[in-house]
């Protein structure tokens, strides 16, 4: 009988080998490390074969995958990361900096400088993103014929993306974009930029669902988070802005046919030194678009020109909309505990469309001053109710 027990467990032994080996295997992540690939942490090799190599060794394999980024800098090229994968978790670890060209026209035309395209499950954790944008801002700001500009960091038509204690420095233009994406969340990250720095929005989102954006500090020259049509359930909370043009949904209705912004809410946000606080902004024009069903929850304001708006005649530089009224339908927008001080005399600002007027605005519990005394309200087209302590008065 002992003889037939050892005989059994020389056969077994192989069998369990390979069940214990697969499953250790299949529980560890694989790592890739970009240096293993050829990166060079100085700051002047081009590094984005390398990174791309990395991604499709990641992309690539059935099990979760890790690509290590080490401290140093890296210099890439402008680079698209393909999906879909054949896993469904891709973490991105970086502990060092991803800078781009110093020549601004290398990726300027270029849309993106690092583009995630149809992917699934891929999360960013740490680490530097510098788009070394000075250069193309001052080209912009002379005046003279100059490159678009790359975003950042994009991702497009993806699903499950996290992003967390990234930092984006002096993007070329937007910081970090989701467009045609689902359930994202952004977290921790920090957006820095110069002031006078043209269209460098920090966060963009559109024709996007169910995207949270939490404890997050926004300095830039642009839109804080700006809000493109098709975003439906955006939940921001604990953000810092300044400088900036402040929290944004739109501009909206640019096109005649043209999906809606609906259920968003902001909560617990601060504004310093920005040009608007609270906006939406529609195009004078003819669409279909909407934006419904909007919280802005607990804002503090700090020297603020515009705290409160909302403007249905946006036609940057007068062109394809004078003597024209914004089709978007402005409704269900609740202002609620918004106080400190406005840097114009008047705070609350509804501009809506003689066409389509706003709807079911409500202001509650708004305290904006100006010059140390209340400010002021002014109403065009608008239609809602106030409750509680309103400082400013009420035009609804």
């Amino acid at each position: 009988m002992a003889t037939q027990r050892s005989y059994l467990l020389v056969l077994l032994l192989p069998i369990l080998f390979l069940f214990f080996s697969t499953s250790f295997s299949s529980a560890t992540p694989a790592r890739y490390n970009v240096v293993s690939f050829g990166a060079k942490p100085d700051g002047k090799t081009d590094s984005t074969k390398a990174f791309l190599a990395a991604w499709a060794g990641a992309c690539g394999s059935v099990t979760s995958a890790t690509i290590y980024v080490p401290p140093g800098r890296f210099l890439l090229k402008n680079a698209a990361f393909q999906g879909p994968c054949k896993n469904s978790r891709v973490s991105i670890l970086i502990d060092g900096t991803l800078v781009a060209p110093a020549d601004y026209r290398v990726i300027g035309d270029a849309g993106n400088w690092l583009f995630f395209q149809h992917v699934n499950g891929v999360s960013i954790s740490g680490g530097v993103l510098d788009g070394r944008g000075t250069g193309l801002w001052a080209c912009k700001n002379s005046g003279n014929n100059c490159p678009s500009g790359a975003t950042s960091l994009g991702f497009s038509n993806s699903n499950n993306i996290v992003i967390n204690g990234l930092t984006s420095l002096n993007s070329q233009m937007y910081h970090i974009v989701f467009n045609g994406c689902n359930n994202v969340k952004v977290q921790g990250v920090k957006v820095s930029a110069s002031g006078n720095s043209p269209n460098t929005d920090g966060i963009h989102v559109q024709l996007s669902s169910s995207v949270t954006i939490l404890n997050t500090k926004i300095a830039t020259g642009d839109d804080c988070v700006s809000v493109g049509p098709g975003t439906n359930g955006l939940w921001i909370e604990n953000v810092a802005c300044g400088p900036g043009h402040g929290i944004s949904i739109g501009s909206l209705g640019k096109n005649s046919e043209e999906p809606g912004v609906q259920n968003v809410t902001v909560k617990t946000a601060t504004f310093t030194g920005t040009q608007n606080g609270l906006r939406i902004k529609s195009w004078g024009r003819p669409s279909n678009g909407f934006a419904r069903n909007i919280l802005f929850q607990h804002a503090v304001m700090q020297n603020v020109q515009n705290p409160i708006i909302i403007d249905q005649n946006y036609c940057p530089d007068n062109k394809g909309c004078p003597g024209q009224v914004s089709g978007v339908k402005i409704s269900d927008v609740t202002y609620q505990d918004i106080h400190g001080t406005s840097a114009t005399e008047v705070a609350v600002n509804f501009d809506c469309s003689s066409k389509n007027p706003c709807s079911r605005i409500k202001l509650q519990d708004v305290k904006l001053t100006y010059n140390n005394q209340p400010a002021s309200a002014s109403c065009s087209h608008a239609d809602g109710s106030a409750n509680g302590v309103v400082q400013t008065g009420s035009c609804l």
